[in-house]
């Protein structure tokens, strides 16, 4: 199960990607926006990390132009690490060494045929562990201190 959202920029490609869910037979939750109407992303963010952490999903997917506003208010929440990805190798380090959790794409910047690379590499990856648990462990502390 994968959580989906976007704002009104990443619409389009959002609804391309939900047709490549389909084909692939991976369920997935639409959190909005469901036009090309003006919304604001927080919004949008905040309601794909909350279906994640009800449970629902270990898995997220975010689409704006820019594909960092999304990863900015993503991040704001204990737990996420929420990575823009650009291209096929941004995706596998995302994933193999930070354990992305919610992959952030650029509307704007890439073609749909590149976003659904991006997110079948991101989605193939595994969690390398050894070496960088240390590290996502640091990074948990940070959460621990300063998200109260």
């Amino acid at each position: 199960m994968i959580v989906i959202g976007s704002d009104h920029g990443g619409y389009k490609l959002k609804e391309e990607i939900k047709k490549y869910l389909k084909e692939k037979e991976i369920e997935y939750i639409d959190c909005g926006c469901e036009t090309e109407e003006s919304v604001d992303y927080p919004d949008i963010a905040k309601a794909v990390v909350k279906e994640m952490q009800e449970k629902k999903s270990t898995q997220g997917i975010l689409i704006c132009r820019s594909g960092i506003g999304m990863s900015i208010v993503a991040n704001k929440f204990k737990g996420i690490r929420c990575t823009p990805c650009h291209d096929e190798v941004t995706a596998k380090y995302a994933r193999m060494h930070n354990n992305s959790n919610i992959l952030a794409l650029g509307a704007d910047n890439i073609s749909v045929n590149e976003a659904i690379c991006i997110l079948r590499m991101w989605l193939a990856t595994e969690y390398e562990g050894g070496r960088h648990n240390a590290r996502i462990k640091k990074i948990e502390e940070i959460e621990r201190e300063n998200m109260k």
